[in-house]
């Protein structure tokens, strides 16, 4: 399932990515001028490296935006530019569940390392209360997982929106940024979906563990 989201996403963006926009410009063109646009005069744009690896660091107020976005002025190239955008305006206007997940990061970090081997140990040595500690601390991966689904959409639903208002794609252009965006939110539906499953697994296992 992670495999074919992440296929998805992979083929979607390098179909677009070959589409120049009407506006010609790049995605650090687009970012910046977003940026402005919302007020965001405090919010850097910097480049990294890598195909995909945009993101928004909250806190260093950083739009970081990947070497096939920066320099690109595809279609692909500006919905990905304004989804991060979309991030930085939750970080200013102090949408709620950003403020969530940005508050349950270094629980769902530490979740993700310490429960499989906790889940592990309580199995193999006969502990069921560990192997219980370990699934309990797991919830908090799926908790992350879960509550990053309404961040990414937003995000998306407000990138189409400024695209538009702006007149910065034409209506021609609105699908094709929609259908980049819809097959990266995949990806997060399916590390979703993918957790709530596992932890399904942890929960049927320990049911099986303590009945013998």
């Amino acid at each position: 399932l992670a495999g074919w989201a992440q296929f998805k996403v992979q083929s979607t963006f390098a179909r677009y990515s070959q589409v120049p926009s009407s506006r010609q410009i790049t995605g650090a063109e687009m970012a910046a001028t977003l940026l402005r646009r919302g007020g965001l005069h405090s919010v850097r744009i910097e480049r990294v490296p890598g195909n995909l690896t945009d993101h928004y660091d909250p806190r260093s107020k950083v739009l970081r935006l990947s070497d096939s976005v920066y320099g690109s002025n595809s279609v692909a190239a500006l919905g990905v530019a304004a989804h991060e955008v979309g991030h930085a305006l939750q970080h200013e206007t102090n949408y709620l569940p950003l403020g969530i997940r940005n508050a349950i990061v270094p629980v769902a970090s530490f979740a993700s390392s310490a429960s499989f081997p906790l889940i592990l140990i309580g199995l193999l040595f006969g502990l069921p209360d560990l192997a219980t500690l370990g699934v309990l601390i797991f919830t908090a991966v799926v908790a992350f997982q879960l509550i990053t689904l309404p961040v990414e959409f937003n995000a998306s639903s407000r990138a189409v929106a400024l695209l538009q208002s702006g007149g910065h794609i034409t209506s021609q252009e609105v699908p094709m940024v929609k259908k980049v965006l819809g097959a990266a939110a995949l990806t997060y539906v399916a590390a979703a979906l993918v957790s709530f499953l596992n932890l399904v697994r942890f929960l049927l296992i320990l049911g099986v563990f303590h009945d013998e």
